[in-house]
Parts: C-alpha cells; structure tokens; sequence
C-alpha cells in the first residue's frame, strides 16, 4: 500500500501540470475553435518569467572593502543583492521566494502575450482548415523557441524553492505507515495543491461570473449570442488571455521541479494535446481528469518493477492509453457530439 501511494503521489504534480496545461488548450479551442499549437511555448514563458525574475532580484552591488584585500593586495570585492541592501531582511526573503514572486509578474504578462497573439494572428485563422492553424501556431512555437534559446541560452537554467519547501514530508507516519516509507517533496505537494486552485478558479470563473457564462453561452452558439448585441469577440479576446495566463502559471510553479530550458515547452505540449483528445475535445473536465489520470498512470509505469517487465513502458503508456479510449469512445472520455467531427 505504501508503493502504491507513494506512486499516485508522484504522478500528482506531473498530472497537475497536464491539466493545466490541457485546460488551457481547451479553453481555446471551445471558444474560439483553434487548435493552438503554441501553447507549450506559454508553459515554457512562464517559466522564464521565474527565470527572468530570480535573475532580477539577483543583480549585486559591488562594493570594496579595504579592510580585505586579496592575495595580491588589492581591497576585497563586497558583493550583495540590491534587494538586501535596500530591505534587509525583506530582501533575502524575496529572493528565497523569487518563484511565488514570480507569480505576480507572470500573470500580467502572460495576459499581454495571449490577448497580442491572439489580435496579431489567432484571429486570422478562425474559420481556416485545423491544419492550417497547427501549421501557424507551431511555426509561432518554434520562433517563440529560438527567441528563448538565443536570450537565455540551450542549458537548463535551476530555479530553487523557497527552503521552507525544500525539504520532504513523511506521509507514512500520518497514515499509519512505518517511518520514511511514504516521504515526498514538500514542493511537490504545493505544486498540486496550486493546480488544483488555479483549476478551481477557472472553472468557478466560468460557471458563476456574468462574463463566464456568456463565454459558455458563445461556445454554444456564437452567432446568436453576437445577435444579442454582445461583443463576443472581445470576451473571447480576453479567454485567450486567460488560457495563456493559466499555462505561464503552470510554467512558473514548475521551474523547482523541471529546470527551464527553451524546449521544455515542446516536451509537454504532445502530451498534453494527448490528454485534450483522452478527455474529450471541447470537454474541460475531460481535460482535467484525463490530465491528473494520464500523470498517475505515468508514474506506476515508471516503477522499475514495471519497466523490468515492459522496458520503456514509462515512455508510451500514455498513448497506449489514448488508442484505447480512442477506440472505446472514439471521441474521449467526456468529448461532446460533433466536435472535429465536420
């Protein structure tokens, strides 16, 4: 029992970044019926954003002290970070948390980059054939791609968390288990417990607040909605923003666990389009459970007692699991009538 928990916990926080990310995609495509093949370059920008920020906090003042000098006689170089110099304290705190600062910055510019994408280009592809919009948008991916190699380079750049969370927490003492069998990474659990507040959040967006249900009601049925007088292509405007938003936040809470690196949006993106497709096109709760299902499933086959049976089960157990639903419910777990369908 031990095993098996410790495994569902593993596969939480990657199940928890497959559901943001293909809640996302989701959004978008039930809005504005556009299968945006930029959206892991959105995970990966939020995780520059952590990046961009742990290296602003980190700029130093650089002072000498003539009471030091070095073993040739020069005064000692006396570096510190602007922000403990200016706040004390204060500052030191700020860059232990730089990747939850980073959340205050992501979410702004995230927002920017989704409503310029979706004005400068996505809206000139709406009613274009799907290939063509996975043609664009992947082209936009790889660009956004070499953008973030050529600034931050090709290497994985570690982005710490905070040393509260840097630590694990032994489950198994809670549960009745012997001590250090269930332990995991306290960051980790932070992680998931995130992704299910930003998943919660959307969703209570949508359902509960006026502006959320005259995006349902647009997803239904644009046209009578827009005969309504409502500017529906603004709201849809801003959902774009909104599903950009949501993938730079999985992005930026991501970087303690996966070093960013410029194609670390690439790796999660088929993946996550393999979720959309298990949970249902159009389905955002398709999306989400076939996200947090997917990751789990991913973390037994990577078990070494499963892989010692299935060498590299760990690396194709999710498309197994796509072909069969696919061909059970051809069209997901909870996928809709008629969608990609025409």
């Amino acid at each position: 029992m031990d095993a098996i928990l410790l495994q569902v916990l593993n596969g939480l926080d990657k199940g928890g970044a497959y559901a943001l990310i293909a809640l996302g995609l989701t959004i978008i495509f039930g809005t504005l019926g556009v299968v945006n093949f930029a959206h892991g370059a959105l995970f990966m920008l939020g995780a520059f954003c952590a990046v961009t920020v742990k290296a602003l906090l980190g700029i130093t003042k650089v002072t000498l002290d003539p009471t030091q000098t070095t073993p040739w006689g020069a005064p000692m170089e006396i570096r510190q970070p602007y922000v403990e110099v200016w706040f004390g304290d204060f500052g030191t705190t700020l860059l232990d948390y730089s990747v939850p600062v980073s959340i205050l910055v992501a979410i702004p510019i995230m927002l920017l980059i989704g409503i310029v994408m979706e004005r400068g280009l996505i809206r000139f592809f709406y009613k274009r054939p799907h290939a063509e919009q996975i043609l664009v948008t992947f082209g936009l991916a790889i660009v956004i791609q070499e953008i973030v190699k050529s600034n931050f380079g090709a290497n994985p750049i570690p982005q710490p968390a905070p040393d509260m969370f840097n630590g694990m927490i032994d489950f198994g003492v809670a549960l009745g288990f012997d001590a250090g069998n269930v332990v995991y990474p306290a960051w980790r659990l932070i992680y998931f417990l995130f992704s299910v507040g930003v998943i919660a959040a959307v969703f209570a967006f949508l359902q509960f607040t006026t502006f959320g249900m005259v995006v349902r009601a647009g997803m239904a049925d644009r046209e009578t909605v827009g005969l309504l007088g409502i500017d529906i292509d603004r709201r849809f405007t801003i959902v774009f923003g909104i599903a950009a938003v949501v993938a730079g936040l999985a992005g930026t809470m991501y970087t303690p666990i996966l070093s960013p690196d410029y194609h670390m949006g690439m790796d999660f993106l088929v993946l996550s389009f393999v979720v959309v497709v298990v949970g249902g096109m159009g389905s955002l709760g398709g999306a989400v459970a076939a996200g947090f299902l997917l990751g789990v499933l991913q973390s037994f086959a990577s078990m070494n007692e499963v892989k010692a049976i299935l060498p590299g089960i760990d690396q194709i157990i999710i498309y197994l699991i796509a072909v069969v639903v696919l061909l059970v419910r051809p069209r997901g777990l909870m996928g809709r009538r008629g969608v990609m369908e025409q």
